[in-house]
Parts: structure tokens; sequence; C-alpha cells
């Protein structure tokens, strides 16, 4: 029998951006109705592509700057970044370019990003 397959998708972007929201609302099916600050948590999904199971690893990530540097101990072995900001915040789009993939350039270079 052949190993399932992973993918490591880190989670990256201001607070209150939305990462939670969007990651419990991907894997439960249900939004949550409360804010929920995170510091750090995964979530795992197992979907089918091309007709065989893949494991989602979905690692969200905090934006509080008492974290910058213990954030990036998440990155190793990433296959793929989610850059999360919030349509209601100017800023965090703006940060998206001054913090976000400058810091995810600099640990991963070679690694895709997603702006979401």
């Amino acid at each position: 029998m052949q190993a399932v397959k992973s993918v490591k998708c880190v989670v990256a972007g201001d607070n209150c951006a939305g990462k939670t929201e969007l990651l419990i609302s991907y894997t439960t099916n249900v939004f949550p109705g409360e804010y929920i600050p995170t510091v750090f948590d995964n979530y795992l999904v197992t979907v089918m592509y091309n007709g065989k199971p893949l494991h989602l690893g979905f690692w969200d990530t905090t934006g509080q700057e008492d974290y910058n540097l213990l954030r990036p101990l998440s990155y190793p072995q990433t296959d793929v970044f989610l850059v999360c900001f919030s349509v209601a915040s100017p800023a965090s789009f703006e940060n998206v370019k001054s913090k976000w993939i400058p810091e995810i350039r600099h640990h991963c270079p070679e690694i895709p990003y997603l702006i979401v």
C-alpha cells in the first residue's frame, strides 16, 4: 500500500485577517461565531486529488509582533503559504507587501505563496 502524500500549508497574515475563520470553515464546514485569537494551531483535512487521498495540513500562525521570532519556526518543510489580509483593513493588505512576503522570502525563498 502506498503512503498518503501530505502537503504542508502555512497560513500567515495580520491578526483579524480571518486566517483562523478560513481554516475552521474549510476543515469543518462551519463558520465560527466569534473571534478566536490563535498563537499556533494545526488543522488537517484529507481530499481526493487525481483519485488518490492527499492530506492537507494547515498551520495557523499568529500575526502578533510578540511572536515575530517564534513564528518562522513553523516554516521548515512548508510546501505552500497562504498570505491573508482583510478587505476591511487596508493596513493588512499593505502588510502583505511590507511584512509577510519579505518574511516568507527571507526564510523560504523558493516556496510559493498565494495571497488570500
